[in-house]
């Protein structure tokens, strides 16, 4: 069982930087390959980032890849995004989300993981 609880999140201008960190519970977070997720009002969850277990493979969406950075710290069992040059259209809740390592190097679907966080609200004003 991994439990997970994001922080960081706020109200920004675009433009601005925000850092979210999820923190892990458990002994096995290095075990797990990790993803953000994000869901506006009245839309789908979407992919934003994904990363390893070992934190040397990542993947990003198109629409933040260059903006945004994803990390892990499997010492502090937490893992970061941090987000640059903000745009309203980045506005949602975003939630970090767990995988069980089988293999594979990263996942981009919400149904291919196993535990989820409860969210961060990110509000970017024009």
């Amino acid at each position: 069982q991994v439990q997970l609880v994001e922080s960081g999140g706020g109200l920004v201008q675009a433009g601005g930087s925000l850092r979210l960190s999820c923190a892990a519970s458990g002994r096995t977070f290095s075990s797990y390959n990790m993803g953000w997720f994000r869901q506006a009002p009245g839309k789908e969850r979407e992919f934003v980032a994904a990363i390893r277990w070992s934190g040397d493979i990542t993947y990003y969406a198109d629409s933040v890849k260059g903006r945004f950075t994803i990390s892990r710290d499997n010492a502090k069992n937490t893992v970061y995004l941090q987000m640059n040059s903000l745009k309203p259209e980045d506005t949602a809740v975003y939630y970090c989300a767990a995988k069980y390592y089988n293999g594979r190097n990263y996942h981009s679907f919400p149904y291919e993981y196993d535990y989820w966080g409860q969210g961060t609200q990110v509000t970017v004003s024009s």
